[in-house]
Parts: C-alpha cells; sequence; structure tokens
C-alpha cells in the first residue's frame, strides 16, 4: 500500500494525546491535516509532513475521517461550531472526557449537520498509541467503524466497538475510569506510610503490582457474582472487610497519614453489613452502591 493511498485524516486538538494521534498516523503514511486552537503547536508535527490547517472549517474540509481530541464534549462542540457546515459527508470521531449525556448531544448535533458520528474512548497514555495492545472501543454509526477500522486501529491495535448506541463509548469511560483514583489513592497512601519510615516508595511497585495482578484475577468471579446476584462464590466477605475498618484507623494514627478518603467507603461497609450482607462476597457492596428507582 503506498502512502496517497491511505485514508486522509484530520486531527483536531493538539494536546499530549492528539500529538501523539497525529504523529502515528503521519508514521503510517496517512496525509494527515492538523488543527488547533495555539496554531504554534502544529509546528512539530508540520516539519513532520502534516498539512497545517488556519481555521477549523478548513481542517474538517481536508479530510474524510475527522478526529476530535479536545477536553470534552462541550469543548469539541465550541471548537467545531465554526465547521458546521463543512462536517456534513464527513465521519467524525470524538476521543475525549465526558458522560454519556454529553456523547448523545454530541452525537445529535453531528448527525443534525449531516455527520456520521463514532465516539470513542483510548485508554491509555500518549506514549501508548499505536501499540499493538493499546485499547480503545467506540459506539455509534456502525458505518464508520467498518469503513474505517483498518485506519482507527493505526492508533491503538486491541480496538473495538461496543454498539450502535451513541454514548456507550462514554458509559465504558467513566465505567472504567472509575478504578483510576481509588487505585492510585491506595498506592499513594502506602508510598506515605513507607516513606515516613525511610524506605523508597519504588520499593512498593513489585508487591503492589503482584497485588493488583490478583485483583484482576478475581474481576471475573466478581462480575458474574454481580450479573447472578449470587454473592456466595468469592470467599472475600463484606464481614472480613468490615472487621478492617478498625485496622485503618489505627495506621493512619501510627502512620500518621490522612485516611479521610477511607470514610465513604467505611460507610458502604456498615450500610452493607446493615442490609444482611455480612457473609456475603465484597460484590455485594454493588447493591448498596445502586440507588432504588423511584416508583410512580
Amino acid at each position: 500500500m503506498t502512502g496517497d493511498t491511505r485514508t486522509p485524516v484530520t486531527i483536531l486538538g493538539l494536546g499530549a494525546m492528539g500529538t501523539a494521534l497525529a504523529q502515528a498516523y503521519l508514521d503510517a503514511g496517512h496525509p494527515t491535516t492538523v488543527w488547533n486552537r495555539t496554531a504554534a503547536k502544529a509546528a512539530p508535527l508540520v516539519a513532520a509532513g502534516a498539512h497545517h490547517a488556519e481555521n477549523v472549517e478548513d481542517a474538517v474540509a481536508a479530510s474524510p475521517l475527522v478526529i476530535a481530541c479536545l477536553l470534552s464534549y462541550e469543548t469539541t462542540l465550541a471548537a467545531l461550531g465554526p465547521a458546521a457546515g463543512a462536517v456534513s459527508g464527513r465521519a467524525l470521531v470524538t476521543l475525549n472526557s465526558g458522560t454519556p449525556s454529553g456523547a448523545r448531544e454530541m452525537a445529535a448535533w453531528a448527525t443534525g449537520h449531516g455527520a456520521r458520528f463514532l465516539d470513542g474512548a483510548i485508554k491509555n497514555v500518549p506514549t501508548a498509541v499505536g501499540l499493538p495492545d493499546t485499547v480503545l472501543y467506540y459506539s455509534g454509526d456502525r458505518s464508520v467503524f467498518d469503513e474505517h477500522e483498518t485506519t482507527l486501529r493505526v492508533m491503538g491495535g486491541d480496538t473495538s466497538y461496543l454498539g450502535a448506541d451513541a454514548d456507550l463509548a462514554a458509559l465504558y469511560e467513566m465505567a472504567v475510569g472509575g478504578t483510576l483514583l481509588p487505585a492510585l489513592l491506595g498506592f499513594f497512601q502506602g508510598a506515605a506510610l513507607v516513606t515516613r519510615r525511610g524506605l523508597p516508595a519504588t520499593s512498593l511497585v513489585r508487591y503492589t503490582a503482584k497485588w493488583l495482578e490478583m485483583i484482576i484475577s478475581v474481576l471475573p468471579v466478581i462480575a458474574e457474582e454481580i450479573d447472578t446476584g449470587d454473592y456466595t462464590r468469592l470467599p472475600s466477605s463484606v464481614g472480613l472487610f468490615h472487621e478492617g475498618i478498625a485496622y485503618d484507623h489505627e495506621i493512619g494514627v501510627e502512620g500518621d497519614v490522612d485516611i479521610a478518603w477511607h470514610l465513604p467507603m467505611h460507610d458502604l461497609l456498615r450500610r452493607a453489613v446493615e442490609a444482611g450482607h455480612r457473609d456475603h462476597s465484597i460484590a455485594a457492596l454493588i447493591e448498596v452502591l445502586r440507588k432504588p428507582h423511584e416508583t410512580a
């Protein structure tokens, strides 16, 4: 395949991720147009062979596949406003943060202006763009995914389509992303404890990684328990975690560490015990997290 047979691509937004995406397409031989509110950010990509569009309308018009990598749906909508007349007939892919409602609003705007819309999420850091195991998932217009799947895989090899509902990628982005900050806070607390003793945080990495691997290994069982409502397979019970509340407070005092971030989790454990889940798997906490549906 020669370079001029590859699909031309436009990248809107040249933050760290957008720049990495544009560079990946340049490296793969795709004619690549870039646009950013701060034009100076385009200079290194232009030096590498990208075309810099002076305005967003020209950027959108330059390619059949337009990938917007901006902060949020709101910023994407604001940026694309002047290009409303140029999106018709083009495949518009968004890779930004936001909620499912934002994705639905974005989809309505795009389709209302004649674009074919696909929302997506990239689950890795900019330096991982283009790697075979970098995960991206999409939802929305299936024809966009089918037509441009090979081109989309330039951004990451582990690429999948979730379904026709335009908000599914945003839903999974929020659902998967919810594990990040709690996991990091756990590591930060551990680092605070060991560094207080004069030990390096790097000494934790090996053991924390093994602990995370253990958590990964039990996720299929936890997910099956949630799907079936049978909280009897996993031996780690709500009661076991509930008994550990005292130790969280004790290590906070002993290690001179603020454990206030645990308090909402402690509340969930207490409520789960009160609801009769003491002897159930820790997966039963989902029954406390779920708010009851209001009835008319």
